[in-house]
């Protein structure tokens, strides 16, 4: 018989013979499609659970993760983690773990997703590949949908259970020559929105945009980055804003001299960044959740209560990645990472198509990819442009020109945009899929974006 993830978390407990324990059970299941030249090549549904259990003996702590389904299986994760603390070195973040009691749904079973969350997607998707065939366009990507409810309890009394959908879109379309190509993508709770149609006219508008191919060389150009990639920049920001690494002088967020740049003006006044576990459609868990410790997340805040997060307010930078002991380090409160972002301009309004609008020469983007960090004291990130890089002339999309390659800082970004629109959901295509899904951004344009070279990749 099945062990529920509660009884999983309750015999780890019971089991350990270390002074205090963790147990952290995830209960998920996945669905997906995937297709390739207008036709559907695959589909699945998986089932998998994973324990996670730190042991604590005295100072030191031992965390050992794999999957489990039985109390066996459980045990010898137990042994191994009691074993791990045992002969650790006293671990300098910690801390008196976080005491509470069992939550309202603790005893509630785990949500699960099937492959009928796309009972309405899938045949709207069969009838966008024949409109896409009838085009001369062909079709490729892949939907993904997961239910993943954690249970978290401790020896401190803590039992607290959360349940998180995820999913996500993206398609790419490119003429039948394969000389073009575009893509979309979106991110969603549960598919009852997503229009395969709506997916496949918009790539059939950008494919039709590459008619006319322009080759531009590398400099700075007017440029608009949509809300997909603004997301892609802001989420390598805010993997940077750990508070400890900055106090030590090794980051953006560093002060000269020493310390965090906290309570100082980083950016235009009118930004704000912040992060909230009950902001609508992108809510994430209310709790702290960390199978490990590092400069960013400790074993021993496990269970503490997130809420909404300044990370920049008026421009100020307000808040950073904090655990209890970087916190004790700086003089600030805890902050921890929480699993969204929000970017907000104040007074902006309108869309990515209204930036275009106000445009009188410049380029749009579409998205981003293969990310990378230069210089950690200013976060100068490099990049690829991919999938569409169109030309704005006067208020108009005119043709696609060339790829390149860029180098900005997000930082820098903040404080030098020109234009911003309202803030919408949005999804990078660079971390949406396995890491970071969760974001809202507006569309920025930058007057002096810098495309440092010509990139051959197509």
């Amino acid at each position: 018989m099945t062990s529920t993830p509660q009884e999983l978390v309750e015999h780890a407990l019971a089991t350990s013979r270390a002074d205090h324990c963790i147990a952290i059970v995830r209960n998920e299941t996945r669905a997906n499609l995937r297709w390739a030249n207008n036709t559907l090549t695959t589909n699945g549904v998986m089932h998998a659970v994973s324990v996670t259990v730190i042991s604590f003996v005295g100072a030191g702590s031992g965390s050992v993760t794999s999957s489990a389904s039985s109390p066996e299986q459980v045990t010898t994760l137990v042994e191994a983690a009691d074993a791990a603390a045992r002969a650790a070195s006293p671990a300098e973040d910690a801390a008196e773990l976080v005491s509470g009691e069992a939550a309202g749904d603790w005893d509630d079973a785990p949500v699960t997703t099937d492959i009928h969350v796309y009972d309405e997607f899938a045949p709207a998707l069969g009838e966008a590949f024949g409109r896409a065939g009838d085009g001369r366009r062909v079709l490729y990507g892949f939907v993904n949908h997961e239910l993943t409810t954690t249970y978290l309890g401790s020896s401190t009394g803590l039992r607290l259970r959360h349940v998180q959908p995820t999913g996500h879109y993206g398609c790419t379309g490119k003429t039948a020559d394969l000389t073009q190509s575009a893509w979309v993508g979106g991110a969603t709770r549960d598919f009852a929105h997503v229009d395969a149609l709506a997916m496949e006219a918009e790539l059939a508008t950008r494919l039709g945009w590459g008619a006319r191919q322009v080759d531009l060389p590398a400099g700075r150009y007017d440029t608009i980055l949509p809300p997909s990639s603004v997301a892609d920049l802001m989420i390598d920001a805010y993997w940077s804003a750990g508070a400890r690494v900055a106090h030590e002088g090794q980051s953006v967020f560093s002060r000269r001299g020493g310390g965090t740049r906290i309570g100082e003006r980083i950016v235009r006044p009118e930004v704000t960044l912040f992060s909230d576990p009950t902001y609508d459609g992108l809510g994430c868990a209310p709790f702290n959740v960390a199978g490990s410790s590092d400069n960013t997340e400790s074993v021993f805040d496990n269970g503490l209560p997130l809420s909404r997060t300044d990370w920049i307010a008026g421009g100020n930078l307000a808040a950073l990645l904090q655990t209890r002991h970087s916190a004790a380090m700086t003089g600030q409160p805890a902050t921890p990472m929480i699993d969204n972002l929000v970017l907000e301009v104040e007074g902006a309004t309108g869309s990515t198509e209204d930036l275009v609008a106000g445009t009188d020469r410049g380029l749009l983007l579409t998205c981003l990819w293969y990310i990378r960090e230069v210089d950690p004291q200013t976060l100068l990130l490099t990049g690829l442009t991919r999938d569409g890089v169109y030309l704005v002339e006067n208020g108009e999309i005119t043709g696609a020109v060339n790829n390149f390659r860029f180098n900005e800082s997000p930082v820098d970004l903040l404080s030098r945009f020109s234009h911003a629109s309202a803030t919408v959901p949005a999804f990078s295509r660079e971390w949406g899929d396995d890491y970071f899904s969760r974001t809202a951004m507006p569309a920025l344009r930058v007057s002096d974006f810098n495309m440092s070279s010509v990139s051959q990749a197509r």
